[in-house]
């Protein structure tokens, strides 16, 4: 038996697409069909060229599918990455999940099991408030949050950080170090243990 998860993300220069793939590799080591989705850009040129790097790494994940509805629709588990943005979700990932509302009024997420990640440039840059603040989300959706707890050495490795794995920029600023990188892949692996129990009527 198999889930399907869909791992949904935002990120402008790498280190959330760099998470996001890590945290869908650990999910697919579990046995997940995986969807690996981007969410639409909306900056101006203008804004894109001002920033070093985010020209190249919309050109780099070219390939990778905007995310759709159809994805939420599809899948039995979701992951969302995203940079923190003052503390909450950048306005592109936000702009997704806004459009979801009638599959939120069709019940279509109810029960099933949500998981977030994030970066900040600094170490108490918000990616707490981030991850709590898309929780705010999957409260009204009436999923079920699965933080990474404490619950493997890799997220204390990577800083301890219960709520969501998270990419710290100015100590890393190269992209997420190897040990947030198996954070993000055990997170995917929880996700999917834990959509698999559900499947199967089993959670002890």
């Amino acid at each position: 038996m198999t889930v399907k998860v869909a791992v949904i993300y935002y990120s402008a220069t790498g280190a959330v697409h760099a998470l996001a793939e890590a945290l869908a590799a650990g999910a697919i080591e579990e046995g997940a069909e995986v969807r690996l989705r981007r969410a639409a850009e909306l900056a101006t040129d203008a804004e894109i060229d001002a920033t070093p790097g985010w020209r190249e790494h919309l050109a780099s994940t070219a390939a990778v599918p905007e995310a759709a509805l159809d994805d939420l629709a599809w899948a039995d588990a979701y992951a969302f990455g995203t940079p923190t943005r003052f503390g909450t979700p950048a306005a592109q990932l936000k702009r997704f999940i806004d459009r979801a509302a009638g599959l939120w009024s069709d019940r279509v997420m109810v029960d099933k099991p949500v998981t977030a990640f994030t970066s900040a440039y600094n170490r108490h840059g918000g990616a707490e408030a981030t991850l709590l603040s898309l929780s705010n989300v999957f409260y009204h959706w009436g999923a079920l949050i699965v933080p990474p707890g404490y619950t493997d050495a890799s997220v204390y490795a990577a800083g301890g950080n219960p709520y969501g794995t998270s990419h710290v920029g100015s100590a890393s600023p190269e992209g997420p170090a190897a040990a947030t990188l198996e954070a993000a892949a055990h997170q995917g692996r929880r996700l999917t243990r834990v959509a698999l129990r559900l499947r199967e009527g089993v959670l002890a």
